[in-house]
């Protein structure tokens, strides 16, 4: 074999090596116990996220998850960015966190006058303020929430994306880049949001590599209302859920019960008498 075809074969596996030494495997360990309760711990925290705390159960989530270093882990639906700091910490300094918000809604804009200049096109920068459109209920856009948290130093590897939800995966990732995903107590909005549920979950599929990991939790609904009482008891039912995520080729692999309360009877949006809501915390796994 000549010369230069020799080299560009000994650099081109050098790059898969090296690759490989950056990338997570199934052999690398998840991040123990100690080290959890340290990022818990970590007095660089926000009280908001301290607070939250008490309800969300970050040690038990995180080790539910089996966050390992170097991961490459997209927030679907990340909202203020609580589990997203939390996983971002946990990947390290090696390891990326995307944070996806949807877009926000067009804004209305007031009637023109006859000779006026033509607005500018949504997404261009308005010249003046407009009034935004009444909100549709269900998580709304944060990048500047996300950005924020990634000037700590011990978050600085988030990174805000802002796609639509059935597109959710950077270009560069949307086939196999993906270690992990996770979707916090949200899917159950894309009910009364009109999102085309089956798209986010081929698009999530898609981008995770063969063994990745995607982690829902929600809301638990009763059985057989299915995601008919998303936009009214912010609630949907646990067998019909992973009965969607499964039709996009997933399987579960896992069932969390550290948000369980047996004694909600998830028939209103805050439990009577007043105690915690009823939450699910699925794991599947891409084969």
């Amino acid at each position: 074999m000549p010369f230069r075809q020799t080299l560009a074969a000994a650099l081109a596996g050098l790059t898969v090596a090296l690759a490989a030494c950056t990338t997570p495997g199934p052999q690398t360990p998840a991040i123990s116990q100690a080290r959890i309760a340290e990022i818990v711990a970590s007095p660089d925290r926000s009280d908001a996220d301290r607070r939250n705390d008490a309800r969300r159960k970050p040690q038990e989530m995180l080790a539910f998850i089996g966050v390992r270093p170097g991961m490459v882990a997209l927030d679907l639906s990340a909202a203020g960015g609580y589990t997203t700091e939390l996983i971002a910490r946990a990947t390290g300094a090696n390891g990326r966190v995307y944070g996806q918000s949807p877009p926000r809604p067009p804004m209305s804009r007031p009637a023109q006058p006859e000779g006026a200049a033509a607005p500018a096109p949504i997404g261009a920068t308005p010249t003046a303020p407009t009034a935004p459109t009444a909100p549709s209920a269900g998580p709304r856009p944060s990048p500047v929430a996300l950005a924020e948290r990634a000037r700590n130093p011990n978050a600085s590897n988030i990174v805000a994306v802002v796609r639509p939800f059935e597109d959710p995966v950077p270009p560069e990732l949307a086939a196999n880049g993906l270690d992990l995903v996770t979707l916090m107590f949200n899917y159950h909005d894309f009910g009364h949001m009109g999102v085309d549920r089956a798209a986010v979950n081929r698009a999530v599929f898609a981008a995770l590599k063969p063994g990745g990991i995607y982690v829902i939790a929600d809301h638990a609904g009763r059985a057989g209302t299915g995601i008919s009482e998303s936009g009214t008891l912010h609630r949907i039912e646990q067998a019909f859920l992973r009965a969607e995520v499964e039709r996009a080729g997933f399987r579960q692999v896992g069932e969390g019960n550290f948000l369980r309360n047996p004694s909600d009877p998830r028939d209103r949006n805050t439990p009577e008498p007043p105690q915690p809501k009823d939450e699910f915390v699925l794991k599947f796994v891409k084969p």
